[in-house]
């Protein structure tokens, strides 16, 4: 079984040093366990974000280097349909500055593959097939069959990574090859534009007539049919705001 795990330029938030996410160093240990030819996938600038995962149980990284601003998903998409793995594992959740974690599942579009989100544990089921037990809500899980090829997102719940082993770490080596970058943010010709908030919309509110009838019907709306209250016990207090929301339709009747 050949397979490839998807690795994101992750930083700690705590210190902002390189450090591969969690779910991705989970799918490298579901991968080992599946005694699969496991490589590592990373596009991007550079790839000193991803060399600390050689000490988690890679022993390659394959480096498709693109520009920052560019579309990896062209990229990782004909680098997959050229090796042709069968199982293709990913985070579920990047720990960059501009990730979305749509990623995996435009990738399965473009490869016209299945996915399954939120993997724990992976086992064979023999006839090219494979088991994925899925975390759900609540604690709960789920087992699915699905053949291959498959893309599988991993959950942070899975086993823990393996520990970082600082020999094959050293042993280990990063492939890089320049790769041609798709769609990048600086080829939009557009205008950046600071955000206005809309003028919200009072319920209620009448919109026709002149501006003078608008402010009549608004003020006069706001002026009438109240109730003065002096000194109420909380109880009727409480009624007559709750008689007040249900009138201007804040509650329903």
């Amino acid at each position: 079984m050949k397979a490839l795990v998807l690795l994101s330029a992750g930083h700690s938030p705590t210190t902002g040093n390189p450090a591969p996410p969690t779910a991705e160093l989970c799918a490298i240990r579901l991968a080992s366990d599946l005694g699969a030819e496991t490589t590592g996938l990373h596009a991007g600038p550079h790839a000193d974000a991803v060399r600390p995962a050689l000490g988690h149980g890679l022993s390659t990284i394959r480096h498709l280097m693109v520009p920052a601003q560019a579309d990896v998903l062209p990229v990782l998409a004909d680098e997959i349909s050229r090796i042709g793995p069968d199982l293709v594992l990913a985070g579920n959740r990047a720990t960059g500055g501009g990730d979305t974690g749509l990623l995996p599942y435009l990738l399965a579009r473009a490869l016209d593959w299945p996915i399954l989100s939120d993997a724990v544990r992976l086992s064979p089921a023999g006839d090219g097939e494979l088991v994925v037990e899925q975390a759900l809500p609540k604690g709960l899980r789920r087992r699915l069959h699905q053949r291959f090829p498959l893309l599988v997102t991993v959950h942070p719940t899975a086993p823990a990574a393996l520990p970082y082993a600082f020999g094959p770490a050293r042993r280990g080596h990063i492939d890089t090859v320049v790769a041609t970058p798709g769609f990048t943010e600086t080829d939009v010709d557009g205008e950046m534009r600071p955000h206005r908030p809309r003028a919200r919309i009072m319920r209620g509110a009448v919109s026709g007539g002149s501006a003078a009838d608008r402010l009549k019907a608004a003020t006069a709306s706001a002026a009438g049919g109240g109730d003065l209250m002096v000194e109420p016990d909380p109880e009727t207090a409480a009624r007559a705001i709750l008689v007040h929301l249900r009138k201007i339709g804040v509650l329903p009747d």
